[in-house]
């Protein structure tokens, strides 16, 4: 199986039109484009995830004036987006399809494919705390990777072909539910990332 995007080219620089932060606030928002092919026989349907994998482990660092979140420093994922029951005959998501713009507060139903359904990102917990944004992000909510953050953030778009047409998770669901519902069910994967950064060079 294969997957690729129009949007961006596979190991570049997303655009600011599909990430949440830019250089002079927020950005565009919307879903890059992604389409997949080869897909194994017996698909019943997709499952779709976005993971930062260059995520800073200590929140504290992000955003501090005078300080610089070096490339060594340890990482962890931070989810952008999950998707499940996406049709079997369905094979493309066209760009701003699911996402186009910033809901403050989070998208409480986004759109989808028909039948789709998406969960929470990690924005849900990230934003908590904050009386402004605090909300339940559910489908694609793109980059925004630490102005301070000196290394370059990756983020993977990996799709999931499954032998079943709806996955055992709960409407309120994770990233972490859809790893653990789709073992024993995974007939193949394809992923592509691209990069982006809000660090400017002194």
């Amino acid at each position: 199986m294969k997957i690729r995007s129009d949007s961006f080219e596979h190991g570049h620089r997303i655009p600011p039109e599909f990430a949440m932060g830019a250089q002079d606030g927020f950005g565009g928002n919307r879903n890059p484009q992604l389409a997949w092919n080869d897909v194994p026989e017996g698909t019943r349907s997709f499952a779709l995830l976005c993971i930062d994998t260059d995520a800073p482990t200590d929140a504290a660092l992000v955003g501090q004036a005078g300080v610089e979140i070096p490339v060594a420093h340890p990482r962890g994922d931070f989810v952008h987006w999950a998707m499940v029951d996406i049709p079997g005959d369905v094979h493309e998501i066209h760009a701003g399809s699911c996402s186009d713009g910033i809901d403050k507060r989070g998208k409480a139903a986004p759109h989808g494919p028909a039948g789709a359904r998406q969960g929470l990102n990690d924005y849900t917990g990230w934003f908590a705390g904050d009386a402004d944004m605090a909300g339940d992000y559910f489908g694609y909510d793109g980059p925004y990777p630490p102005p301070n953050d000196l290394r370059e953030h990756r983020y993977f778009f990996r799709v999931f072909a499954l032998d079943v047409e709806r996955l055992d998770v709960a409407d309120r669901f994770t990233a972490a539910d859809v790893f653990r519902a789709m073992h024993g069910h995974v007939l193949g994967e394809a992923s592509t990332y691209g990069t982006y950064s809000l660090h400017l060079p002194h």
